[in-house]
């Protein structure tokens, strides 16, 4: 009995200690430039205003996509309520209903760039929502697919694992048009919480979620949507449903589309089983995916299931989300603060690890330090060669990091 509390109490420790490690980042992960970030943050988490005190003060409360936002949507499902085209019940000044104003900046980094490129002020709550389409965004920029190839330009395939709460808000998804200009987005959103009668049903967002203004261009049939400027294209939108479990549909879905990228926000990786033929399918196809959860514990834990079922450490670790939902989870669990998409990882397909040190190599033949280049494959190992006699590039093949000299890639 007492041997069993010691390897109790050795895995509790490692725990603590993690936990412990996590509580550090509190601060930053409440960081938010909001003028509404203490009272969506803090005095949420410590029960002294709720998310229907919040929404209300707003004017957004049961309303729209907002009803899913606070425990009052619970009671409505998805066969009563589930449309794409509801607004965003705010004048146009307060959210993205139109076209962006001015291109989009090379790579948004957080919110605040996000809502300077959008012109909207930062006391309105749009971010709530957007968490969804922006987190398809950063997943893209962290698997390296923001460079966008010639054949991903035409059409970008996302499969989008275990959707419950969004297939209730689906017209801000509408928001990939401006941060995809001339791209078509077509997601396939899969997963049990789709209605058997929606099954297979598919939906185009040709135009953004509309504001509460009814002389607003957002009205108009003809809005024009984003486009981009070299190539001439519009950009469009399209979302499949279909009903079931990744690993049981995928072959069928494949047939049509098959993905450049599969996401899974807050996936509970480790708390489902059924997660785990869905790694494996993942593992098989070499399919770069990203997944996110409301904290760090629960990304760890679901980190190691990964790393286990593939043999591999992950290709990036664990990070936080610059577009994470900034409001806290209300009666989390942990004393942790949670959001939703908080925190992302993922596993990344070796082409694109091996793409990477091609970057690396061109980049030291521009600087003149690369005499020779090889790839030497060395157990799971891959390093190019002889590029000075004190500089030695080495990459673990399933990481993302690259170091030249101490510098990152």
């Amino acid at each position: 009995m007492i041997f069993t509390w010691i390897l109790h109490w050795s895995d509790h420790k490692e725990e603590c200690k993690r936990l412990a490690q996590q509580m550090k980042s509190v601060d930053v992960l409440n960081d938010f430039p909001f003028t509404f970030s203490q009272e969506a943050t803090l005095m949420v988490h410590e029960k002294k205003e709720t998310r229907c005190s919040f929404l209300s003060k707003r004017g957004v409360h049961q309303v729209g996509m907002w009803l899913y936002e606070c425990c009052c949507g619970s009671s409505v499902t998805s066969s009563d309520c589930f449309r794409s085209n509801d607004g965003w019940h705010l004048p146009r000044i307060l959210c993205p209903c139109n076209e962006p104003v001015a291109p989009i900046p090379k790579q948004l980094s957080s919110w605040k760039d996000y809502y300077e490129w959008r012109c909207i002020p930062l006391h309105s709550p749009v971010a709530l929502l957007l968490h969804w389409p922006l987190m398809i965004y950063q997943a893209i920029q962290v698997t390296g697919l923001g460079s966008l190839t010639s054949e991903i330009r035409d059409k970008l395939c996302i499969h989008y694992l275990g959707p419950e709460k969004e297939l209730l808000q689906l017209a801000v998804f509408a928001e990939l048009h401006a941060l995809f200009p001339g791209v078509h987005v077509h997601i396939e959103l899969v997963g049990p919480e789709i209605p058997q009668h929606r099954d297979g049903e598919r939906i185009d967002l040709g135009n953004y979620a509309h504001c509460l203004e009814t002389d607003c261009i957002c009205k108009s049939a003809s809005e024009n949507l984003s486009w981009d400027v070299q190539t001439g294209r519009t950009s469009k939108v399209t979302l499949q449903l279909r009903r079931g479990l990744y690993h049981d549909c995928y072959h069928e879905i494949a047939k049509d589309f098959s993905p450049h990228l599969v996401i899974a926000p807050n996936a509970g990786v480790a708390a489902y089983s059924s997660w785990l033929p869905t790694i494996e399918l993942i593992k098989e196809t070499n399919i770069p995916a990203v997944f996110s959860d409301y904290c760090e514990e629960a990304c760890h834990l679901g980190a190691c299931c990964i790393s286990t079922l593939t043999g591999h450490p992950l290709t990036f670790p664990t990070q936080l989300n610059p577009f994470r939902q900034p409001m806290v989870v209300e009666d989390s669990a942990l004393f942790l603060p949670c959001y939703s998409n908080c925190f992302l990882y993922g596993i990344l397909e070796v082409s694109k690890v091996i793409m990477k040190l091609d970057q690396v190599a061109k980049l030291l033949k521009v600087n003149g330090g690369l005499h020779a280049t090889s790839l030497l494959h060395e157990g799971n190992n891959i390093s190019i060669g002889r590029v000075t006699q004190d500089t030695i590039v080495s990459i673990r093949r399933r990481c993302t990091t690259v170091t030249v000299s101490g510098m990152s890639w």
